[in-house]
Protein backbone atom coordinates (compact mmCIF):
# COMPACT_ATOMS: atom_id res chain seq x y z
CA UNK A 1 0.00 0.00 0.00
CA UNK A 2 1.18 3.16 -1.07
CA UNK A 3 1.83 6.08 1.66
CA UNK A 4 -0.56 9.40 1.43
CA UNK A 5 1.47 12.34 -0.01
CA UNK A 6 0.88 15.38 1.48
CA UNK A 7 0.90 18.38 -0.35
CA UNK A 8 0.65 21.64 1.64
CA UNK A 9 3.43 22.62 3.49
CA UNK A 10 4.31 25.75 5.75
CA UNK A 11 6.82 27.57 5.06
CA UNK A 12 8.92 29.45 7.06
CA UNK A 13 11.16 32.55 5.67
CA UNK A 14 14.64 32.29 7.30
CA UNK A 15 14.98 36.02 7.15
CA UNK A 16 11.60 37.27 9.02
CA UNK A 17 9.94 34.23 10.44
CA UNK A 18 6.89 34.30 8.40
CA UNK A 19 4.61 31.47 7.96
CA UNK A 20 2.83 31.05 4.13
CA UNK A 21 1.00 27.36 3.37
CA UNK A 22 2.19 26.43 0.33
CA UNK A 23 0.98 23.64 -2.14
CA UNK A 24 4.00 22.18 -3.17
CA UNK A 25 4.20 20.93 -6.96
CA UNK A 26 3.86 16.96 -7.63
CA UNK A 27 6.10 16.72 -10.09
CA UNK A 28 8.93 19.11 -9.72
CA UNK A 29 10.84 20.74 -7.28
CA UNK A 30 10.72 24.52 -6.25
CA UNK A 31 14.26 25.95 -6.43
CA UNK A 32 12.91 29.68 -5.58
CA UNK A 33 10.33 31.08 -3.48
CA UNK A 34 9.77 35.11 -2.54
CA UNK A 35 8.87 35.74 0.67
CA UNK A 36 5.20 37.46 0.65
CA UNK A 37 6.57 39.48 3.68
CA UNK A 38 9.99 40.44 3.38
CA UNK A 39 10.45 39.74 -0.27
CA UNK A 40 13.76 37.61 0.33
CA UNK A 41 14.12 35.15 -2.71
CA UNK A 42 14.69 31.80 -0.54
CA UNK A 43 16.84 28.79 -2.36
CA UNK A 44 17.28 25.44 -1.14
CA UNK A 45 20.28 24.88 1.23
CA UNK A 46 23.33 22.74 0.15
CA UNK A 47 21.94 19.21 -0.25
CA UNK A 48 18.49 20.12 -0.33
CA UNK A 49 16.52 19.65 -3.51
CA UNK A 50 13.80 22.67 -3.13
CA UNK A 51 12.81 25.55 -0.36
CA UNK A 52 10.12 23.15 0.75
CA UNK A 53 13.06 20.80 1.69
CA UNK A 54 14.89 23.22 3.53
CA UNK A 55 12.30 25.78 4.75
CA UNK A 56 9.38 24.16 4.92
CA UNK A 57 7.51 21.59 7.98
CA UNK A 58 6.64 19.13 5.13
CA UNK A 59 9.41 17.65 2.32
CA UNK A 60 8.51 17.92 -1.01
CA UNK A 61 6.55 15.18 -2.96
CA UNK A 62 9.50 13.55 -4.50
CA UNK A 63 11.12 12.90 -0.70
CA UNK A 64 8.05 11.91 0.91
CA UNK A 65 8.36 9.18 -2.05
CA UNK A 66 11.68 8.00 -0.82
Amino acid sequence: MKKAIISQSLLICPSCQHKTLETMPDNTCQWFYECVHCHTVLKPKAGDCCVFCSYGTIPCPSMQNK
